[in-house]
């Protein structure tokens, strides 16, 4: 059982980075309830990996891992037929959007097109980390992650682009 100060130090970094659990939760969950599920799922995997955190990277940087991994996992189980939404991710993304934010629905429309691999590394970047820090986070070189953001960028921008036109 952790002690009091392991607690109080969980939930203070958790609290300080929450927008992890919920950028995560919005790139790779389609309705409301799945969203919410993920974010429980989320925090219970952050909860029971904390004993093994050993401090070599950033809290950050360990959250961002724990939630990429546990959203994908979650994915999987949804796209296996254990849960059903029946959702269409552009509904989703245009029924939670102000309607004078058509850019910002665009770029969440054209985010939820790319691959698994592909949303971690965008959502990382949209949050201003460095490359190393992307780089650790997701078990890649520098330059990997370099070139893999250049073609990210172009290929939302088409997706957006072919938005546009439709």
């Amino acid at each position: 059982m952790p002690d009091k100060t392991d607690i109080e130090t969980f939930l203070a970094q958790v609290e300080s980075h929450q927008n992890i659990v919920h950028k995560t939760s919005f790139l790779y969950s389609q309705s409301t309830s799945d969203r919410e599920d993920l974010k429980q799922e989320i925090l219970l995997q952050l909860w029971k990996s904390f004993p093994s955190f050993e401090k070599r990277s950033n809290f950050s940087t360990w959250m961002y891992r724990v939630a990429l991994n546990t959203a994908i996992s979650f994915k999987r189980k949804n796209s296996s037929g254990l849960r059903q939404t029946g959702s269409d991710p552009e509904q989703t993304a245009k029924a939670q959007q102000p309607a004078n934010s058509d850019d910002l629905r665009d770029l969440h429309r054209a985010i939820a097109k790319l691959s698994k691999i592909e949303k971690a590394i965008i959502m990382q970047w949209l949050d201003e980390r460095s490359y190393e820090e992307i780089a650790d986070t997701m078990g890649m070189s520098v330059k990997n992650v370099s070139v893999r953001l250049v073609r990210i960028r172009n290929r939302l921008g088409q997706l957006v682009t072919e938005g546009d036109q439709t």
